[in-house]
């Protein structure tokens, strides 16, 4: 199958670059010049310069494919504004959309998150019809991926062939930059997480989402979307998990979210004065962790097939890979 993606050079498009060659598909990648491209070295890839604004591009690297995998997103919760989200969130997502449809691909699948999805007040697990609204969307990358989500279903109503996949919190191979939940393993390791809050995520080992991508294009059904989750987890026995498999000592200490709440304002206050400070944490992210964010693969297991690791696993493969690329030197 002659493929196109999006976003492979980044922490889950690159998972999913890697699935799909080693599948044997043949692969073309839309990639930003300037672009870190350690995560597509030594793939088969067929490289299309340009980026989600550049509808010649995309028209380019789709010519003749009868997949393509949207995964490229803006993914941050700080230093971006709402016009630098919408460009590459929603205007992307509808630009790459509009080519596939020019193009007469056979499946799309469309990359958005779990931070679309509605949380139940009871904290169990949430699922694809779990009620959400945009005024539940905390943040910039949240409402835009909410707001690209749902472009991506005025298309499907339209009759693009589209699925869309609700990867949760991945880890493993590749989190160069790192992502958030990256950087959560990273500052326990480094010893730079005195204490935790009362919270819980969905931690899923990076290559089983791409894993799911792959099926979501083989048998997902168009128009549907699929949590693409692992196991949950309180963040306190994410800590401990991490505790074990390193052997570092455990964090004891539970910081109450209203101090959490002070900390972040002082810590973004002190971003903004010092542009090369990345804040620890920012008030939205805390208003968010006093949520539970647990969800169920059950549908993407039932319709797709899919499985995924225990988030022990997961982990100490993320762990490890930190440890072989010189992150805890």
């Amino acid at each position: 199958m002659r493929v196109f993606i999006t976003g492979a050079t980044g922490f889950v498009g690159g998972a999913v670059a890697r699935q799909l060659v080693a599948a044997g598909h043949q692969l073309r990648a839309l990639v930003r010049p300037g672009a870190d491209l350690r995560l597509l070295a030594g793939l088969p890839v067929q490289q299309v310069a340009g980026h989600l604004g550049d509808f010649a591009a995309l028209q380019q690297g789709m010519a003749g494919c009868e997949w393509v995998f949207h995964v490229a997103a803006l993914y941050s919760f700080w230093g971006h504004t709402w016009q630098e989200f919408d460009q590459s969130n929603i205007q992307g997502t509808r630009n790459v959309m509009e080519a596939a449809g020019q193009a007469g691909v056979q499946r799309i699948v469309y990359t958005s998150s779990i931070a679309t999805l509605g949380l139940n007040p009871d904290n169990s697990p949430a699922d694809e019809l779990t009620p959400v609204g945009l005024q539940d969307m905390l943040g910039f990358y949240k409402r835009s991926k909410f707001l690209a989500e749902q472009v991506v279903c005025q298309f499907a109503s339209q009759g693009l062939p589209v699925v869309i996949v609700n990867p949760s919190a991945p880890v493993g191979f590749g989190d160069y930059k790192p992502t958030r939940t990256g950087q959560l393993v990273l500052d326990y390791l480094r010893h730079r997480m005195p204490g935790y809050v009362a919270t819980g995520l969905n931690i899923v080992d990076v290559d089983d989402v791409a894993a799911g991508h792959l099926l979501a294009a083989e048998t997902g059904r168009l128009g549907e979307r699929y949590i693409l989750g692992g196991e949950n987890i309180t963040l306190k026995n994410l800590l401990d998990c991490l505790s074990d498999i390193s052997g570092l000592p455990p964090v004891q200490l539970q910081i109450p979210h209203t101090i959490a709440l002070a900390f972040s304002y002082l810590d973004t206050g002190l971003a903004r004065l010092n542009p090369r400070h990345i804040p620890t944490a920012t008030p939205d992210t805390v208003r968010l962790s006093r949520r539970y964010e647990y969800f169920d693969s059950s549908k993407a297991q039932r319709e797709l097939g899919y499985s995924h690791r225990t988030a022990r696993q997961a982990l100490g493969k993320a762990v490890a890979w930190y440890q072989k690329n010189g992150y805890l030197n």
